[in-house]
Parts: structure tokens; C-alpha cells; sequence
């Protein structure tokens, strides 16, 4: 069984999921891609002790990727959760 770390990897700090989290209470996660919405909320509940509202997911593909050589390799596949809080929670990124 996979743990609530190995669920979600990172937080993501952009520019837009800056605006998202100070207007709509949105947060950005990098996640495994293998993880469904239901065990990102858990987790993100669990690890940050706060009410998970909604869970929006996406799947990148990794980019091709120029070696040394004449071959081309590839970055990793990935998956970024959107995830909306209830009003009141936050997440302290301090």
C-alpha cells in the first residue's frame, strides 16, 4: 500500500497557482502518477490536517529529450492535483 508521502511528492509554487490560492483556496501538488483523486484527497487531508473540498487532476506527458548523442531520450511522465480546501483551511508553505 502506497503512503500518503509516496502520494504526493511535492507542492508547486507558481505564478498561477499563487493567484488560485490567495482567490479561490486552491493549492497545486505534484503527485504519482498511478494515484486516483480519492487517495490524493486522503493524503493531503492526513499530511496537512485540513478539509479537502474538490480534487481536479491532470496527466502530463514528459517531453523528448536530446542526448549526447544522435538519441533521444525522455523525460518522466507526471501528474499535477488541483486541490480546493473548504473556507478557513490553509496550508502554511513557510
Amino acid at each position: 500500500m502506497k503512503t500518503d508521502y509516496d502520494i504526493v511528492a511535492t507542492i508547486q509554487v507558481t505564478e498561477k497557482s499563487t493567484r488560485l490560492q490567495e482567490k479561490q483556496n486552491q493549492y497545486f501538488f505534484k503527485v504519482a502518477p498511478s494515484a486516483n483523486k480519492a487517495e490524493i484527497k486522503r493524503a493531503v487531508e492526513k499530511l496537512f490536517k485540513v478539509h479537502v473540498t474538490k480534487v481536479n487532476v491532470m496527466n502530463y506527458l514528459g517531453k523528448r529529450r536530446r542526448e549526447r548523442t544522435v538519441h533521444f531520450g525522455k523525460r518522466p511522465d507526471w501528474k499535477r492535483a488541483v486541490v480546493t480546501l473548504r473556507d478557513g483551511d490553509k496550508i502554511d508553505l513557510t
